[in-house]
């Protein structure tokens, strides 16, 4: 790519900026490039481990904060320093962060850029990169559903235009006509993969273009051209209800991280560049415009060493860090207190679906701010019709059509949730949740733990198999997220379970799973009470009561445990529901352990990688006494799930369950 601003001097554009308003942004310029320089010399003096070095880049997120009100989100990457100190946030606190003190942002858990903090209105980013921009989507949905006038931003790489997630958060952002803004860093290189490389188009700003939103490409070294542009844009995201794509080209003077080198680069870009330096070139011309004076600059600066040189001691001075396991379980979830609402309404038979379609109905109707998000979900009610009438109900603000973009609606519910909304994602198919697995696996699940940020969503997965459904519509990955700390995963097996359970995932704050079988939809009918009641996520329940016998299951298994049962009065079977797979209730698997001495484990999940796996290590590591016969596991083959309905049966756990039995009472 040619870097078409090398060929004339830059131009600054005071338009009606005070002279008051000027040093502050120069003030806002320098404080970043002096903490940098510091942190350098910390860097080679082996006092500091690591540093992402944004050297000739700071106009960018300097300019683009300082256009911004304060209350509005911004979505930052590693060089981004400006715009943490353009927010005011303490210098000796970030150096603690960067430290991994305790006193930090992070509690020691998160390296350098790779925070954020509400109080401040900043997002922290992930190293995958592209799932900052959804998150700017959600934001930016929610100001639009409150009718707010602000936007959010999002910042990217060259690299990351190319992820699949950029160009799924524009495509949100064009068709749900959101106020955001994305910014493109274009700094020349990915790593060390240059642009021309990764791109053939004219500018990356061409991209938006293809997503029918403003695209528009700047000098990104110019400050007053990023500050005035963004202000510009800022209304015109505003007052067109549109996303605007912005590209600002820049150059990276140091390395990806200090540890990688420049040596990719060729030398003459440096001295083309450094000619371009944001700092020198409007500090000059404050001086040439007398709006500062040397004096000025010196005093500035003075000043600027003395808060730097204070901070960085007493980031030193902090105590080191004393680990203590309670602490770090107990910030894996976000605090939340359940208060039992016992049913009073009356008693129903109602199928499944119509189980959870109620519970979705009483919860929005509970929490006016609930979003619910979903291929297909509006007019059409959904693949399985469970929210069918929603739309006339509740409106298109809150009952919305998504383009088949699963990143980035995941992404978009967490943004909903940093405006303290409830959202609710429904996969189509659980099979589908593939494509969304990285927002939910290191954004969802990882945010509270990092910085303290509840993850209010809850996804939907309808699953199973059992209707000749083959690979792509029958999988059992439940547990998937089982191993995933941070997340909790649901799965009810009757309609009263089912109702009860919902509605506790929507009280809860953290990111729940809530998985549904598509064959028990209509095929499980039960007693339901009308009305708003709750269940507490994280307790099983027993499903029938036995002495010889005791079934850990959940889901369709459950069901399947029943009717062995039904058919086999001879053996006394108890049957454990566990409802919920994460966070597990080891105290009734004991029991049932207890109470039998005999367990089968039952899913219908492969057996490799499946939960029964987990659990029949935890038994024989906790209750190996009171076992009177080895654990056996039944669970479906590890293949595929096949599609003619004869080899279904055959792949299913279901058709081994009974051998099973009969060779755990044969001990």
């Amino acid at each position: 790519m040619e870097y078409y601003y090398l060929c004339h001097l830059m131009q600054y554009q005071r338009n009606n900026l005070t002279a008051e308003q000027l040093i502050e942004l120069y003030k806002q310029l320098l404080f970043p490039r002096m903490i940098e320089e510091k942190m350098l010399l910390l860097l080679r003096q082996g006092k500091i481990s690591k540093w992402f070095s944004g050297i000739g880049q700071e106009a960018i997120a300097v300019g683009t904060t300082m256009a911004l009100d304060a209350d509005e989100w911004i979505m930052p990457m590693h060089r981004n320093l400006g715009v943490f100190t353009s927010r005011k946030m303490p210098l000796e606190k970030l150096f603690k962060q960067w430290q991994g003190s305790k006193d930090g942002y992070s509690k020691g858990r998160e390296r350098s850029f790779h925070f954020g903090n509400a109080a401040h209105h900043i997002c922290g980013m992930i190293s995958h990169l592209g799932p900052q921009m959804a998150i700017g989507d959600g934001i930016a949905l929610a100001h639009k559903l409150n009718k707010d006038k602000k936007i959010s931003i999002s910042f990217c790489g060259d690299g990351g235009t190319s992820e699949g997630d950029f160009h799924e958060a524009l495509n949100v952002a064009a068709v749900w006509g959101l106020p955001t803004i994305f910014i493109i860093e274009n700094n020349g290189y990915g790593l060390s993969t240059p642009t021309k490389e990764q791109f053939i188009c004219e500018h990356l700003a061409d991209r938006g273009i293809g997503y029918g939103m403003k695209a528009v490409t700047i000098d990104g070294n110019n400050i007053l051209e990023v500050y005035n542009t963004i202000k510009e844009l800022r209304e015109y995201c505003i007052t067109e209800q549109k996303p605007v794509l912005l590209e600002c080209i820049t150059f990276r003077m140091r390395g990806h991280e200090e540890a990688s080198g420049v040596k990719y680069v060729p030398k003459e870009l440096f001295e083309e560049w450094s000619k371009k330096d944001p700092l020198s070139n409007y500090e000059n011309y404050l001086l040439e415009n007398k709006i500062i004076t040397t004096a000025d600059i010196e005093s500035i600066r003075t000043a600027f060493k003395q808060t730097i040189d204070e901070s960085v001691a007493a980031g030193f001075e902090a105590a080191p860090i004393v680990p203590n396991i309670a602490e770090e379980l107990n910030d894996v979830y976000a605090p939340h207190e359940f208060v039992l609402q016992n049913p009073t309404g009356t008693l129903q038979e109602k199928k499944l679906i119509n189980a959870i379609s109620d519970a979705l109905d009483e919860c929005m109707q509970k929490f006016p701010d609930l979003v619910l998000m979903g291929q297909d979900i509006a007019e059409y009610g959904g693949a399985f019709k469970v929210t069918e009438g929603f739309v006339e109900k509740f409106g298109k603000d809150r009952v919305r059509n998504t383009p088949l973009c699963e990143s980035a609606i995941v992404g978009s519910a967490l943004g909903l949730s940093l405006m303290n909304k409830k959202s609710m994602m429904e996969m189509q198919f659980a099979d589908f949740v593939t494509v969304g697995f990285n927002q939910i696996i290191n954004n969802l699940a990882k945010m509270h733990y990092r910085w303290g940020q509840k993850a209010d969503v809850v996804v939907r997965m309808p699953t199973g198999g059992g209707v000749g459904a083959g690979p792509f519509h029958s999988q059992c990955n439940e547990a998937w997220f089982t191993k995933t700390p941070g997340l909790k995963v649901v799965y009810p097996s009757n309609p009263h379970d089912a109702k009860g359970l919902l509605i506790s995932s929507f009280e809860d704050p953290n990111p729940i799973l809530f998985f549904e079988h598509k064959a028990l939809y209509r095929s499980v009918s039960g007693m339901v009470p009308d009305g708003y009641y709750n269940i507490p996520i994280g307790k099983a329940a027993w499903a029938a009561q036995g002495y010889d016998i005791s079934i850990i299951t959940y889901g369709a298994g459950v069901h399947w445990a029943l009717a062995y049962a039904a058919q086999h009065p001879e053996i006394s079977i108890g049957i454990l529901d566990l409802r919920t797979l994460l966070p597990l209730d080891y105290d009734a698997i004991k029991e049932a352990v207890q109470k039998t001495g005999k367990v089968l484990l039952l899913h219908e999940d492969t057996l490799i990688g499946g939960l029964g796996g987990e659990i029949s290590a935890w038994i024989t590591e906790h209750c190996f006494s009171d076992l009177d016969a080895p654990i056996i596991r039944c669970a479906s083959l590890d293949t595929p799930v096949p599609f003619a309905i004869p080899l279904e049966e055959q792949f299913s756990a279901k058709s081994r369950m009974g051998e099973c039995v009969e060779r755990l009472m044969r001990y």
